[in-house]
């Protein structure tokens, strides 16, 4: 009887364990739809137009051209950034076009992709050319030597890396999305860093009193602010491991310690 309450209590106690663990695993959600996408891609880092997770950015241009945009990304997230080139009119075109999307961190290394096509080469008939990258798990920590990725602004580049001169400022359209999966406590690391690694201004400049710019902070943050993964299911297993470890010793001591001492044996035997 003792046995079956005790196996009682580990199963419910892991059951209460998986539904922050189910919840980790799902993709993040979308932003409110107050804010309308933006249209247009910065050309440099510097420029590079600010989009929130879950929202699908659009923006013209010319082949040949540079197009920048940013998104935040915080401890825990395993991003996935998605781009659509739609190109030229085949009839306008000489050649195939080759298309990269390279991703970068706040500091501007660039981050491998675990998985996606970063590189395709579209034929000369085709309408379209889509691409995409997925990170590695942003970490809340890492070594000054290595390059793992790190809270923070995340760039995204999309241009063409081949095409024939003649092609060369021909219009095309692109669209970008960038979506998260939380990856949870799978990830988690010890330690964190003092401030997420942004950039000091935006692209955007104010005008002050006397007609002159000045800076403005930058303002892409996740919805629900950063270093809000520092709660994770590692914490609700670690918990539940250790209640385990006392339940598994209490009832390996009502085991083994049996029925105490024999009526018949007098004290002091």
């Amino acid at each position: 009887m003792y046995l079956r309450r005790v196996l009682s209590t580990a199963l419910l106690l892991l059951g209460i364990a998986a539904a922050p663990a189910a919840a980790d695993s799902s993709p993040s959600a979308s932003p409110s739809g107050d804010s309308a996408a933006p249209t247009q891609a910065g050309t440099s880092f510097r420029t590079a137009t600010e989009i929130e997770q879950g929202q699908q950015a659009t923006a013209s241009g010319s082949t040949g051209d540079y197009l920048y945009w940013s998104f935040p990304a915080d401890a825990g997230q395993r991003p996935t950034v998605k781009a659509t080139v739609k190109l030229p009119e085949a009839s306008t075109r000489h050649a195939g076009q080759t298309w990269q999307l390279d991703v970068y961190d706040g500091l501007r290394r660039r981050q491998a992709c675990q998985y996606g096509a970063q590189t395709r080469t579209a034929a000369q008939d085709a309408a379209s050319v889509e691409l995409a990258c997925t990170l590695r798990t942003v970490r809340s920590w890492s070594e000054t030597w290595a390059n793992d990725p790190l809270p923070g602004t995340y760039y995204v580049r999309l241009t063409v890396t081949g095409l024939q001169a003649s092609d060369l400022g021909l219009p095309v359209g692109a669209e970008v999305k960038v979506d998260s999966k939380d990856i949870g406590g799978a990830a988690a690391v010890d330690g964190s860093l003092a401030k997420p690694l942004v950039p000091g201004i935006a692209t955007s400049v104010g005008k002050s009193d006397s007609g002159s710019s000045t800076a403005v902070l930058s303002s892409i943050e996740p919805d629900d602010g950063w270093a809000s993964g520092w709660w994770s299911d590692r914490w609700v297993w670690t918990a539940i491991g250790g209640i385990l470890a006392a339940l598994a010793g209490i009832g390996g001591y009502a085991l083994t310690r049996g029925a105490g001492r024999p009526s018949r044996v007098p004290p002091g035997a």
